[in-house]
């Protein structure tokens, strides 16, 4: 890769760590957002599910519209708009403000992570694209895991507001880097929307669809009460659990490197083998969940492996339609927080119904659902099924 590709991509991974920060984030600071506006942490847990469904249901919409206008142009404008919204957020008199200070920015969220993969991908030879893509999604997974210590740090060692400073440095960066460093980047062969729209009559894209709710559901239903179980299952607290959710967070970083580089040489198998390792894995942390040490080194393999799901879930997704990129990549953003919608209710049912070391249960059930889907397609559409057919 080029230098000047390198800085591209590096300008869009800050953004999306900065959007994925200000979408996650808050999770660590929900008690403190309900003190603050005197209000339950239920109805402060707005902030986040509001958030995700926003993306859900603008995912496969706003990259649509915007696919026609420069590129440069629309990360500017959204940057622009999450720079404002966390301003407001810091001065919101009440909580129905910073609601609206969050959920207006989230329907612009997928039109920017979606042009950055779009970007990454474009920006490199077809062979090195997963590589490219694996850094943009390092930004979104640091913002997703990371972001949380980062915002709860800031917001226990100040104030709530300068933790809202901290996502609008972030984006403002973004926007600034991009205005300066980005060139303007016009689309060249704009598609019209019923070309885009038309991906959806492919079967191979439905599957693809159905394997990225999958993965987002398995990963979820874990992953969005990791610090219940360590706490409930493995019994460690204080200092030691927040080493655990670190080592977490730095092996997720290292998955997604890992995960270009897998996509990059093995594709098809790296997609099929990756539901099995990762059940496997859920098989041993339920074996072994209340031993401390063993369980460490079940998290450095969740973090890494729940970072190669994100890579493997957009390559699936995106390689089923590759002629229409920018749609491809919000139908993977919708998909995937519609997997972390199911697989977060999934997993509370599975806490309530049998207690919390049984929600691998429910991320097994989903990955082998997934991988029933990732194996159908690769039969359907295997270059021998193919000559066969005609």
């Amino acid at each position: 890769m080029s230098k000047q590709n390198n800085l591209l991509i590096l300008i869009l991974t800050i953004g999306v760590f900065g959007i994925l920060t200000t979408e996650m984030g808050v999770i660590g600071i929900l008690p403190s957002i309900a003190d603050h506006f005197d209000i339950s942490v239920s109805k402060a847990g707005l902030l986040v599910s509001l958030f995700a469904l926003a993306v859900a249901i603008s995912g496969p919409i706003m990259p649509l519209i915007f696919s026609g206008i420069n590129r440069k142009k629309v990360m500017l404008l959204v940057l622009g708009i999450f720079v404002v919204g966390n301003i407001v957020s810091m001065f919101a008199s009440s909580f129905t403000v910073l609601l609206l200070a969050r959920v207006i920015p989230a329907f612009f969220h997928p039109i920017y992570c979606s042009l950055a993969l779009t970007v990454a991908a474009t920006s490199v030879s077809k062979e090195n694209a997963p590589k490219a893509v694996s850094k943009i999604i390092l930004g979104v997974t640091a913002g997703m895991i990371l972001g949380v210590p980062i915002t709860n740090f800031i917001a226990g060692s100040t104030s709530l507001g300068m933790a809202m400073l901290f996502f609008a440095i972030v984006n403002a960066i973004a926007f600034i880097a991009t205005l300066i460093f980005v060139p303007s980047l016009p689309v060249k062969e704009k598609l019209s929307y019923g070309a885009q729209i038309s991906v959806l009559k492919k079967p191979i894209v439905w599957l693809a669809i159905t394997t990225v709710v999958f993965i987002g559901s398995a990963t979820s239903s874990i992953n969005s009460f990791i610090a219940e179980y360590l706490e409930t299952v493995t019994n460690i607290s204080g200092k030691t659990l927040t080493l655990a959710l670190l080592i977490l967070g730095l092996a997720s970083l290292v998955g997604n490197l890992a995960g270009g580089n897998l996509l990059t040489k093995y594709a098809s198998k790296t997609a099929i083998f990756f539901p099995i390792v990762l059940g496997l894995v859920h098989i041993l942390s339920f074996l072994t969940g209340k031993s401390t040490v063993p369980m460490m080194i079940t998290i450095l393999l969740w973090g890494i492996l729940f970072a190669i799901g994100n890579n493997v879930s957009q390559y699936w997704i995106t390689s089923a339609a590759p002629e229409a990129p920018d749609f491809a990549n919000g139908l993977f953003l919708s998909c995937g927080n519609l997997g972390i919608t199911i697989g977060t209710a999934v997993g509370g049912l599975f806490i309530s119904g049998m207690g919390t070391q049984y929600i691998v249960l429910g991320g097994l059930l989903f990955l082998i659902l997934s991988l029933v889907s990732i194996v159908l397609r690769s039969y359907m559409y295997s270059p021998k099924t193919k000559q066969l057919a005609s």
